[in-house]
């Protein structure tokens, strides 16, 4: 079976054409010999830019050297209104610093601690759905009260956390995933372009995050915070220091677990339950192993999902969250014969490497069976990277990993999942990949 897929531009068209599709929509903006190539250049007047698709270069950008391959500023200044100085943007001593604080709370132990919590926004979930419904509103729904059930013990009900909710609904759909400083090296003393509703939207989201962040300091003080995965992060000390994260800090913090353990998850369930909508014969078997949840799953539960599991991964194979990744050369480097400056952009991208025709079998299916022999797995271990790899990879992908399956299969154990007639999604690019109109689905209870 093979689900949509945007359309590819023209191999040749001019820099602003360019960058008229690019800041539109990332994936239809690029040319189809990208999902064949293993290396790509891009020339403008104002930087060159490589995209690789070389697991071997992947492994010296992400593995091997990743402190000569630094995250591009390019993408940060798109995303700085909302993150400011978060994990997700930063390099060199304040990432590690930042990293240190913050892995102790996803480690395997606290995961566990974290499940009640997960399943309680699933129950939620599955007691909201019912008939017509747009995939993408109700998993944003689901997942938003997972992060707020597990980094701060509210329901996604919380007044608070409702606000937040809505306003990153607005900010997500404004926000290009490239502001114009993307493609021009601009001098920091000049205002970047940001659209009005974007920096508003993005200052109401912090202010309210400051609101929920100061209330917990003062609970952690009084000794009567609950036992969370913010109340692990803020008074975690850095090993080296002893310091713990000020409240400014655990903004740009709150505001990333948000924007990666929510919209990324949101994204990835709403296409795997359109994946499984399009294969009905897999969802009968995803709902026959979902039976062994039962009404109030327990942690061991996880170890028996294996098709729920490899839906999910399947689904961010197609459709990885974040589809491109950028990184900046520090270094002279040659690659694949090619003479590459220092300040060069090396793109790595999900979407096509996940899609590459010369590495995966039949790369548009969706067969999530590729998961359980050889060829899928030696797939998966270099061309899989929807939470990054090696140093930098996303501290919470674990945390996905049970969230996603668990959600899936707790819903399609419920209902059945239909297409809805005449509406097929079209993939594009927000803040990650999403359907340019909606994911609209049928959920008939089971």
């Amino acid at each position: 079976m093979i689900p949509p897929k945007p359309a590819s531009r023209p191999d040749r068209v001019s820099l602003l054409r360019h960058i008229l599709l690019f800041r539109r929509d990332i994936l239809s903006s690029q040319p189809a010999r990208l999902y064949r190539a293993w290396m790509a250049e891009f020339r403008t007047p104002f930087f060159r830019s490589y995209l690789c698709n070389d697991p071997a270069l992947i492994r010296r950008v992400l593995h091997d050297r990743p402190e000569d391959f630094p995250k591009s500023d390019r993408v940060r200044e798109g995303l700085a209104p909302l993150l400011g100085q978060s994990v997700f943007v930063t390099n060199g001593e304040l990432w590690k610093r930042q990293r240190r604080i913050i892995d102790p709370a996803f480690e395997g132990g606290r995961l566990r601690d974290t499940f009640p919590a997960m399943v309680a926004a699933g129950q939620a979930a599955v007691a909201r759905l019912g008939g017509v419904a747009e995939a993408e509103a109700e998993m944003s729904h689901a997942a938003a009260d997972v992060i707020f059930r597990t980094l701060f013990s509210i329901p996604i009900e919380n007044e608070v956390a409702q606000a937040v909710f809505h306003q990153f609904r607005d900010f997500q759909r404004t926000q290009p995933l490239l502001n114009l400083a993307a493609f021009l090296r601009l001098p920091r003393w000049l205002p970047r372009l940001h659209r009005r509703r974007t920096l508003k939207t993005a200052a109401t989201i912090r202010d309210l995050i400051a609101r929920l962040t100061e209330e917990r300091a003062a609970a952690i003080a009084a000794g009567t915070a609950p036992d969370d995965l913010a109340t692990k992060i803020m008074t975690t000390r850095d090993p080296l220091t002893g310091q713990t994260f000020s409240t400014s800090e655990m903004v740009d913090q709150v505001a990333i677990f948000f924007l990666a353990g929510h919209e990324t998850s949101a994204s990835a369930l709403a296409w795997a339950l359109y994946l499984l909508a399009l294969a009905p014969e897999v969802q009968d078997r995803v709902a026959t192993e979902a039976e062994a949840l039962g009404d109030t799953p327990d942690f061991a539960a996880m170890g028996r999902l294996k098709l729920g599991r490899d839906v999910f991964r399947e689904a961010l194979r197609l459709y990885p969250p974040v589809p491109m990744m950028v990184r900046e050369s520090r270094c002279p480097e040659e690659m694949r014969g090619r003479s590459v400056a220092p300040g060069a952009q090396i793109v790595l991208s999900p979407w096509h490497l996940h899609r590459h025709e010369r590495i995966w079998a039949d790369p548009d299916a969706f067969d999530p069976d590729r998961w359980q022999t050889q060829a899928g797995r030696d797939c998966a271990r270099e061309a899989w990277l929807p939470f990054s790899a090696g140093p930098r990879v996303c501290t919470g992908a674990g945390f996905a990993m049970i969230e996603g399956p668990l959600l899936l299969s707790m819903i399609v154990r419920a209902f059945r999942i239909l297409p809805v007639e005449g509406r097929v999604p079209v993939p594009v690019a927000h803040l990650t990949v999403r359907s340019a109109d909606g994911i609209w689905l049928r959920f008939q209870p089971r």
